[in-house]
């Protein structure tokens, strides 16, 4: 299992990165929304996209918008982790396409019950 994890903070990258791995999951790095478009012409389709909203260059929502605009991954299960907490925000991610939103501060817990939404947990 391969996830894509993409957020301008080094911290949270490496923290979201470690419980994916404790997951049983090979993690490709991001630090925003077009590096990780690279990414996933660079290395395929992941399992999953853990996401976040607020970052430079191309944000997460911009992200979700152009890879849900290209058909290869109409079924890449993607979930936003952000501060954005707000029902209209959560309403503009889910409507671009996002499948699951979890909301910072996260544990491992909340990640590994949203994958399981998603489909995809019980991975260890």
């Amino acid at each position: 299992m391969r996830a894509l994890v993409i957020d301008d903070s080094r911290v949270t990258r490496r923290i979201i990165s470690n419980i994916m791995e404790d997951l049983g999951y090979e993690v490709m790095l991001a630090e925003h929304g077009l590096e990780a478009l690279q990414r996933l012409e660079q290395y395929g389709t992941p399992d999953v996209v853990l996401v976040d909203w607020n970052m430079p260059v191309m944000d997460g929502l911009e992200f979700i918008k152009a890879v849900r605009a290209d058909t290869a991954y109409v079924d890449l299960p993607m979930m936003m982790i952000t501060t954005e907490t707000e029902m209209e925000r959560m309403e503009l991610a889910f409507t671009a396409g996002v499948n699951e939103f979890v909301m910072k501060p996260f544990d491992s817990e909340m990640i590994e019950a949203k994958l399981q939404l998603l489909g995809i947990g019980d991975c260890k």
